[in-house]
């Protein structure tokens, strides 16, 4: 189960923009990494080759300068090996497998008349007559055969001259680019780097993301701040303005609502005073009745349009505090309302709005389930408020309809009949505008528990 639980995490990781960002620079400049190490380990094995060459060129431009001046006397200093590292070539080698480089190199040095020959042959070849236990000095025992070249050319003289020139071996490190450790290195490196750069460029777009969450929950977030690379500036200023002009989209709707409610005050006054007038008892009853559901129609439409975007500062509250006092309150009115159990915490909401929420949720409970038990607990970093009644609940399937506006459910239930509809729609709404979330279910031991969850 971990296992499968560490591979979601990481499949999930690589879903978002920052795990590819990650995935591909990881992959680019390890790639880039080891291809440089080729590069370079070419380009040393080039050099290796121009060093020894050069060695093989220095000695025979020296022994041929030697020859020039006195050539019986160096060929029988070669001949004793007085001269080290150059002695007469054997006789009866053939030079099939010549170095181009090498030739090109004497060539260019002797002159083009010269016509150089040379090649690399074993020791053995070189000296048939050569013993191995000679060389057994202190130190020498397992140390590498010398190299050993032969090197033919014409001097200018037009004679043909052959030499056998050895020099201590080099020997060329082993190549350390698929060195387990070098590539674990160049891996962990780019990686390091990778995942900086990725959050480093996702960060913008993460704080535009949680922008964006927020004002779906609210049309009153905090603006976000415009920092970073010119083009995120850019996006994060027009998101800015897109909210600002979404929060006056609704403000003059709110106004116009607001408009219309106060315009028709009056002439629902009037109707009323005129069914006041009304003989027939019955009738006017109803007719006030109808009257009155109209005005609280109104009221609860101007209601809702204003707790969509209604602005206030945000603040930090101690919840406990703030749910005594209004179960007091309420007991004060007369109602059935209690104050559980704390969990002493401090939240920072939007105290006007998160009143107004309880209260509506209050006012539910008391009305449609007889009492209202409020409670609050802390669960992993979110507050959850609670308020409870004892009433019939709602059918399971019909709870998240609860929350459409101007849903009645049966008689004494919540948005009954007897309601408008729209009270648990407001309630949701002005949870909303402090990024919190309402949602109600059936209590096991009967009853309607709704919920308030917000951050910590």
């Amino acid at each position: 189960m971990i296992l499968l639980h560490w591979l979601g995490r990481v499949r999930s990781f690589f879903g978002t923009m920052a795990g590819q960002i990650f995935l591909i620079l990881t992959l680019g400049m390890s790639v880039a990494a080891i291809l440089a190490l080729l590069v370079a380990e070419q380009a040393r094995h080039h050099d290796f080759e121009r060093v020894r060459r050069q060695r093989v060129v220095a000695s025979a431009v020296d022994i041929a300068a030697r020859l020039r001046h006195d050539p019986a006397g160096v060929e029988a200093m070669m001949a004793a090996h007085n001269i080290i590292g150059a002695y007469p070539a054997p006789e009866g080698v053939a030079l099939s497998d010549t170095d181009s480089d090498l030739e090109k190199s004497l060539a260019d040095r002797f002159g083009p008349q010269s016509q150089p020959e040379a090649a690399q042959l074993p020791v053995g070849l070189c000296f048939p007559d050569h013993k191995e236990e000679k060389d057994r000095a202190a130190g020498l025992i397992g140390a590498p055969r010398p190299d050993c070249w032969i090197v033919r050319f014409t001097d200018l003289g037009g004679q043909r001259r052959a030499m056998a020139l050895t020099f201590p071996r080099i020997v060329k490190p082993g190549s350390t680019i698929f060195n387990p450790i070098y590539l674990i290195v160049i891996i962990a490196a780019s990686a390091g780097l990778a995942i900086l750069v990725a959050r480093f460029v996702s960060k913008p777009l993460r704080r535009l993301e949680r922008a964006a969450e927020a004002f779906s929950l609210s049309l009153d977030p905090e603006d976000v701040p415009e920092a970073g690379p010119e083009e995120v500036r850019a996006a994060l200023s027009t998101f800015n303005l897109m909210q600002r002009r979404a929060r006056a989209g609704f403000a003059e709707r709110t106004q116009l609502l607001a408009a219309i409610s106060h315009d028709l005050q009056t002439p629902l006054t009037r109707l009323r005073l005129r069914l006041e007038l009304v003989d027939n008892v019955e009738l006017r009853d109803r007719l006030l009745a109808d009257h009155q559901a109209m005005q609280t129609l109104v009221r609860e439409g101007l209601d809702l349009a204003s707790s969509t975007e209604a602005r206030e500062e945000w603040s930090v509250l101690d919840i406990d505090s703030l749910l005594a006092s209004m179960a007091e309150d309420a007991q004060d009115l007369g109602q059935p309302v209690r104050f559980v159990s704390g969990c002493g915490g401090t939240v920072r909401v939007k105290p006007n709005a998160l009143t107004r929420c309880i209260g509506n949720l209050v006012d539910n409970a008391v009305k449609y389930g007889g009492c209202a038990e409020i409670a609050c607990e802390q669960v992993a970093g979110r507050l959850m408020i609670h308020v409870r009644d004892h009433g019939p609940g709602v059918p399971a399937d019909q709870i998240d309809q609860m929350f459409e506006p101007f849903t009645r459910g049966p008689s004494s239930q919540p948005g009954g009949r007897n309601g408008t509809g729209i009270g648990l729609t407001i309630a949701r709404s002005l949870a909303m505008s402090f990024e919190a979330s309402v949602r109600l279910r059936n209590a096991e031991e009967g009853g309607l528990i709704a919920t308030i969850e917000m951050k910590g």
